[in-house]
């Protein structure tokens, strides 16, 4: 399978979704209508909300879901050969042509026991998308919104880069961790393939293997360099060393004490990438060596009329170390009379976490770009929303699972969902209402009933109301406009944008409110009732 099609994943399934689908066949049900919900019951990350990702990736599944001879055959060596023929014959019509999905727009803020999915069709076919439903939803909304908590902490100015496609689980899984990283807040990926297929930002720098490399300043070839506004190329290594001897009498730093493979290394990509020079300058001693060394070849090339774009350190102390390397840069500007010096992006890595980058924060830093890798990709917070696909409907029958744990038990029949704002502009109940009830208007009241609070009654007046899911996908065809993955983004900050900031706390967030109607809650006190 190619990595990232969609179109062919009829088979990435468990096996019982095939065993049900055959029950239901010789129960002559396969055609009965029926409604899933596919949702999450707890917030990850013990956060406030959560964000909705991969629709885009559903639908593509939906477009092109069928199973084909090769699969059908597969089927029939693995099944039961019990099984009769003429089932796998009805296999071969499968579709998603009569099934109808509802979403939230892709980057919306969600929260537990809303659905992220509902969908409608033939009771065989809503059965068999349970699993790729969920895979393809689960993991991207969990990822996006360990993303936007990493942005919630950064602030609006730093620049985070998605650096964790070698800590993945697995290539595929890297393409989506790019690519949700991407809707959640990140502004780039090293993921160069999610670049091609995402359109993605990539960027990227140098690694300690490069800076090590060079051992003498006679590995550096070719030694010249054009100035950016003339035609002969001048010998570039005479002139880094004489800066590097003023940077190292600048900064009281003994010269001969600095790394010259170092030297060699900036050097030679300086050369090679003289408008996008950037320095990694912890592979030996950041202000001992690598930090002057930085200095002298990007004051070398400001003469040649370049600017160098960036340093960055990816050990030890990273808010104390930027700060040292941004007095030095400042030392640099005025010493040498280069006013953009002092303003040299400065970026950081090492195994950044949202406990770390909390701290950060929180003691001020010069720090421009930080790069974060293992812990957005493998969200070792939580590794799984624990996304489920349950049945609320089928042949004009509402059902309800009831359990001994009660935050197990679903919520029955078809709905609609409804977000209500307070005068304030901001979010404050998704209310869940039957299909043929009347909807809620901005300026009535209406009541509700609290989800783990539905003893009593309560009544709101929003001061408006939107729908929050929309028609996706019916009769075989996608049938809304989807947005670029720069728009999913921009929406994903106007959604949060539209959340209390008690709400999107990191650490003990105040609960987001989600309520059923009061028509709903008797339908759901009937069926447990009857269901005793």
């Amino acid at each position: 399978m190619e990595l990232g099609r969609r179109d062919s994943l009829a088979l990435l399934t468990d096996l019982y979704q095939f065993t049900m689908a055959y029950a239901y066949w010789r129960a002559g049900r396969q055609r009965e209508p029926a409604e899933f919900e596919l949702f999450f019951r707890r917030c990850p990350f013990q956060g406030g909300f959560a964000l909705s990702a991969g629709l885009g990736e559903c639908l593509a599944f939906l477009r092109g879901f069928r199973l084909r001879e090769p699969e059908i055959e597969y089927l029939q060596s693995v099944l039961p050969s019990t099984m009769e023929t003429a089932f796998f014959d009805y296999l071969r019509t499968v579709d998603a042509s009569e099934i109808t999905v509802s979403s939230a727009p892709e980057g919306s803020i969600v929260f537990a026991t809303v659905p992220l999915l509902q969908v409608k069709g033939p009771l065989l076919v809503v059965q068999l998308l349970e699993t790729t439903l969920l895979s393809l939803v689960s993991y991207a909304s969990l990822v996006a919104t360990n993303a936007a908590r990493f942005r919630m902490l950064a602030g609006p100015d730093k620049k985070l880069l998605e650096l964790g496609l070698r800590r993945a689980q697995g290539p595929d899984g890297g393409l989506s961790a790019s690519k949700y990283s991407y809707i959640g807040g990140f502004d780039w990926t090293s993921n160069v393939l999610a670049g091609k297929l995402y359109g993605i930002p990539v960027r990227g720098t140098v690694a300690h293997s490069y800076i090590m490399s060079f051992t003498s300043l006679a590995e550096v070839q070719p030694q010249t360099l054009k100035p950016l506004d003339g035609d002969e190329p001048v010998d570039f290594l005479p002139i880094a060393e004489s800066w590097l001897r003023q940077v190292c009498q600048t900064l009281q730093v003994p010269y001969d004490r600095v790394n010259h493979g170092e030297l060699a290394a900036f050097m030679s990509y300086a050369i090679a990438f003289p408008h996008n020079f950037y320095g990694l300058v912890d592979t030996y001693s950041v202000m001992g060596s690598g930090v002057p060394n930085f200095c002298a070849v990007a004051l070398a090339l400001n003469q040649l009329g370049y600017r160098a774009v960036g340093i960055r350190v990816d050990s030890g102390d990273l808010g104390k170390q930027a700060r040292e390397i941004r007095q030095v840069l400042r030392t640099c500007s005025a010493n040498f009379q280069v006013p953009w010096f002092a303003t040299i992006p400065i970026a950081v890595s090492n195994d950044v976490s949202e406990r770390s980058l909390e701290e950060l924060m929180q003691e001020g830093n010069e720090i421009d770009v930080i790069g974060i890798g293992t812990n957005v990709v493998t969200c070792p917070l939580q590794p799984s929303l624990g996304c489920v696909y349950k049945l609320v409907k089928v042949n004009g029958c509402s059902k309800l699972k009831l359990t001994e744990d009660e935050e197990k038990m679903t919520i029955p029949g078809s709905k609609v969902v409804y977000r209500l704002y307070a005068a304030t502009g901001l979010a404050f109940m998704d209310l869940m209402a039957l299909e043929e009830e009347p909807p809620p208007r901005a300026g009535q009241e209406v009541a509700v009933r609290l989800l783990g609070r539905s003893e009593v009654a309560r009544r709101v007046t929003p001061t408006a109301v939107e729908i929050l899911h929309r028609i996706y996908f019916k009769d075989g065809q996608v049938c809304q406009a989807l947005p670029s993955l720069l728009e999913i983004k921009s929406h994903t900050q106007a959604s949060l944008s539209m959340l209390s900031p008690a709400h999107k706390r990191l650490q003990d967030p105040e609960p987001y409110q989600v309520a059923v109607t009061e028509k709903l809650h008797f339908l759901l006190s009937n069926l447990r009732r009857s269901s005793r």
